[in-house]
């Protein structure tokens, strides 16, 4: 199964890089890449990558606060402590999503780089929480149409980027935005999480728009 991926991705590829398809159709069948929910409703977007660091104080703030969250894992980043997350889970506000196994420039790995990076990921967070991820943020937002292509054949629906980063990666939290409706939110689980996640929440209140699930409303504008 692995091999038929790598080889009708490799055959994808080069299609794509001999001109076999015209720019116009490059990107036809392929998964989106959303930045940003296109939709008129009041709601934003949480999304949290990595899974490093494992706070409880922000698992309660999420359960508590119903807040729906998409949670891009790295399957190391869980494996010591996957009660956090099947906890958040547990709740049914919480998704886990790809975010693949070593989190490379998936732009720089060839077809059996991106197989072994994406479909792995997605295979060991199904055999965790019992679902395949559908959605994959790339690492760095790094993507191309052959990280497309690979995510297609690992059975992604849409590549998933951001509007606004509120992670706090130095000394001072990042200028807070002002939020729109539809925006995707990046965080990470971080020791800065808790604060981050606060002014995000904040944020969104201040524009008016409440958190939602991200997934349904893909589907509502069509996008999966």
């Amino acid at each position: 199964m692995r091999r038929s991926r790598v080889v009708l991705a490799v055959l994808a590829s080069c299609a794509l890089s001999l001109g076999m398809v015209g720019p116009a159709q490059a990107g036809v069948g392929l998964p989106p890449v959303v930045a940003k929910v296109p939709t008129q409703e009041k709601v934003v977007f949480i999304t949290i990558d990595d899974g490093w660091y494992h706070d409880p104080a922000v698992a309660r703030t999420l359960v508590e606060k119903r807040v729906p969250v998409s949670m891009f894992l790295l399957p190391g980043a869980i494996s010591y402590d996957t009660q956090y997350f099947t906890g958040l889970t547990g709740q049914g506000r919480a998704t886990v999503e790809n975010h693949t196994v070593n989190h490379p420039d998936l732009t720089t790995l060839d077809a059996a780089g991106k197989d072994a990076e994406v479909c792995g990921a997605g295979e060991q967070l199904e055999r965790t929480f019992g679902r395949a991820p559908k959605l994959l943020r790339p690492p760095y937002g790094a993507v191309n149409d052959e990280v497309r292509l690979a995510a297609k054949a690992c059975g992604v629906k849409a590549l998933v980027t951001w509007t606004h980063d509120f992670t706090t990666w130095g000394d001072v939290p990042p200028p807070t935005p002002e939020l729109e409706a539809g925006d995707v939110v990046l965080l990470h689980f971080t020791p800065t999480l808790g604060a981050d996640l606060r002014r995000a929440l904040d944020a969104a209140k201040a524009a008016g728009l409440k958190p939602a699930a991200l997934m349904p409303h893909l589907k509502a504008v069509g996008l999966v």
